[in-house]
């Protein structure tokens, strides 16, 4: 699964990106330094896999892995075809959720495309395009389901109405992502082929100064409220010091990052979150010559857990040997789970949770 990183021309989309992925794509102060998307891959920490190795004597150490794709900025007429805006939008229909950059830092040597900085207008800026987007799928896509739907096509017939309601909110401005939680899951389903972008989880990152770093100006306030309005989520990042501190080296990030009051680089949340808002979550295999965190969809099974792994570790499936990783830090070792009767024997039917650490039995 992907998450793209959108938003205006200069706003620290591909800075921000370069110092997740450390990709080196280009970060220039004028609009569309990016005009193919760049695509690297984060890291995600997990201070767990440090802890299973105490517990677990082991060579290496394997995180989970999140790809995010720099999609160039979208201006204001894009969903017209200004700055190259099909093309752009078109990246955003490919990826699964949004990473949304919001400059929230005034700044006289950057320039700003629509001539100052106002992080809720930026916002409805990108919006507002991706709503014209979405209109003119769904207008296309509406009297094509009406035939199926006279022809006694079942799935049109269920769409029709669904698509007819989607395009009058759209043409009051309001996403399809403030929609669902008015369909049924099935519904839903049939909806994602038509690839809205308004659909897509987004996770807001308000991108500040170093002068403050942890976020306390009105800009950020702004987004903060806009945010909770959607039951969405920001993340705070310096784009301009994360940038420093990926160059630095390990012994040093920590004095830097504790003269800005952080405890943690920013991004360190930040890909968090994106692996959360894409649904994802994370279960272990340990042994000694590794100990990896694999990704897994929230709901996944434990053969769907297994088939991560390998294609015919799923096929074959028999059974999992599971317990948490709550249960090592209690117990410490796995031959102390066993006896207080923690280690679970699991079958096809078992929803994997995050944190789980799996030994896998199957038939080849």
């Amino acid at each position: 699964m992907e998450i793209g990183i959108v938003g205006l021309p200069n706003v620290g989309k591909s800075t921000i990106f370069n110092a997740l992925t450390n990709a080196g794509a280009l970060a220039a102060n004028y609009p569309f330094a990016t005009i193919e998307p760049n695509v690297g891959v984060v890291a995600v920490p997990d201070d767990r896999l440090e802890k299973i190795r105490v517990c677990i004597a082991s060579d290496k150490l394997v995180p989970a892995l999140l790809r995010v794709v720099d999609i160039a900025g979208i201006v204001r007429g894009a969903s017209k075809g200004e700055g190259l805006g099909n093309k752009f939008l078109s990246h955003i229909r490919e990826v699964d959720a949004v990473l949304h950059v919001v400059r929230c830092f005034e700044g006289g040597d950057i320039t700003h495309v629509e001539g100052s900085v106002d992080p809720l207008r930026d916002i409805d800026t990108i919006d507002t395009e991706l709503i014209f987007a979405d209109l003119e799928t769904t207008e296309k896509s509406i009297d094509k389901l009406r035939k199926l739907a006279r022809a006694g096509d079942k799935d049109a017939l269920v769409l029709v109405p669904i698509v007819e309601t989607i395009i009058g909110n759209l043409q009051k401005g309001i996403t399809v992502r403030a929609m669902l939680a008015n369909f049924k899951p099935e519904e839903i389903k049939l909806i994602k082929p038509l690839g809205l972008m308004t659909s897509k989880k987004v996770l807001y990152v308000a991108n500040v100064d170093e002068s403050d770093p942890l976020g306390k100006g009105p800009l950020v306030q702004k987004v903060l409220d806009r945010a909770k309005a959607e039951n969405g989520i920001v993340v705070v990042v310096c784009g301009k010091l994360e940038a420093e501190l990926a160059e630095l080296p390990p012994e040093d990030r920590a004095a830097m990052l504790s003269d800005y009051g952080l405890h943690e680089p920013a991004l360190n949340h930040l890909a968090r979150e994106a692996y959360k808002i894409l649904g994802q979550q994370s279960y272990f295999t340990a042994g000694p010559m590794e100990i990896r965190a694999w990704t897994i969809p929230v709901g996944a099974s434990a053969p769907q857990a297994a088939g991560v792994i390998h294609t015919d570790f799923e096929k074959g499936f028999i059974r999992a040997e599971i317990y948490n990783f709550k249960d090592l830090m209690e117990h410490k070792t796995e031959a102390a789970i066993k006896a207080a009767g923690r280690m679970r024997a699991e079958g096809k039917a078992y929803i994997m949770q995050d944190g789980d650490i799996a030994h896998f039995l199957f038939n080849t």
